[in-house]
């Protein structure tokens, strides 16, 4: 029997392990999944992917929220009212609704297991169904310049809550300091390329324009020098440098390569008197 102690005392200590480490396993069924909090207990949220949280600016203040290799990190400082959160996959677009609710610790509570989120497998007649929308391209009702162009634009200027997915839509490599001299060189404005997304064989580029001058400006998709498919301002006009209404972004849309491909070479300034022809004095004549 005294040989036998040491061993069962070890198995409850490794139990009383497994069940303090032990994951709380939720579902994705595209219904809000339930995870209450406790005020000042930190709760991880395993989601193994990367995502964005979008939670209401009411709880701001209220609810820490950071994210870390596929894991959310929620702690709570006061009592918060059930309210949904939003984690988007930042590369599908994919939301997934969680329904929180902070309330106060009470005495001898255990303290809140972890949760992990699965996705419930397809059915087979779901796999067949994604197997023929994969084979053939869908059919958009929208146009996909008009898709890529107001995905680009929620994503600069919409909150989180309100990016629509758009199916297909990729992240698309874009040189921060790609040279845009040429972009608009008849308009006292610098151009600096932001980000570019890409749909099938669309891409849209987004490109910040700042003007440099002290008067307005009217900007005009015709006075842009480049390949372009369709050209879109978030604004028509551009205020004086130095005013909130300075900076602007324009959408470029362009076919079977990015931004990079579309410009035009910049031309370096032309002297007129090289072309003139040679005068010659009357006397040679």
């Amino acid at each position: 029997m005294k040989r036998l102690l040491p061993l069962a005392l070890a198995a409850l200590a490794l139990l009383l392990f497994s069940a303090a480490h032990a994951t709380e396993l939720m579902r994705w069924e595209r219904l809000p999944l339930a995870v209450p909090l406790v005020v000042g207990q930190e709760r991880i949220v395993f989601v193994e992917r990367n995502v964005r949280v979008g939670l209401p600016a009411s709880i701001g203040s209220r609810l820490r929220v950071q994210s870390a290799a596929g894991a959310i990190y929620l702690l709570a400082s006061e009592p918060i009212e059930p309210t949904r959160l939003q984690l988007q996959d930042a590369d599908t677009g994919t939301v997934i609704l969680l329904d929180i609710a902070a309330e106060p610790e009470r005495e001898g509570q255990p303290p809140l297991e972890p949760v992990r989120i699965i996705e419930t497998a397809p059915s087979a007649a779901q796999t067949d169904a994604d197997d023929r929308a994969t084979a053939a391209p869908p059919v958009r009702a929208t146009p996909q310049p008009v898709i890529l162009t107001r995905y680009a634009a929620q994503n600069l200027y919409a909150p989180l809550r309100t990016i629509e997915p758009a199916p297909g839509v990729t992240r698309a490599a874009l040189r921060r300091d790609l040279a845009l001299d040429s972009l608009l060189p008849t308009l006292p404005i610098h151009a600096q390329a932001l980000a570019a997304w890409r749909l099938d064989n669309l891409w849209v580029s987004a490109v910040r324009l700042r003007n440099s001058a002290s008067h307005w400006l009217d900007l005009d998709p015709r006075a842009l020098q480049g390949h372009f498919l369709t050209a879109t301002f978030q604004h028509s006009t551009l205020g004086p440098s130095g005013t909130p209404d300075d900076t602007t972004v324009v959408y470029l849309i362009t076919r079977g390569h990015g931004l990079a491909q579309a410009l035009l070479p910049t031309i370096a300034p032309v002297d007129a008197s090289l072309n003139l022809p040679v005068r010659q004095d009357e006397g040679g004549r």
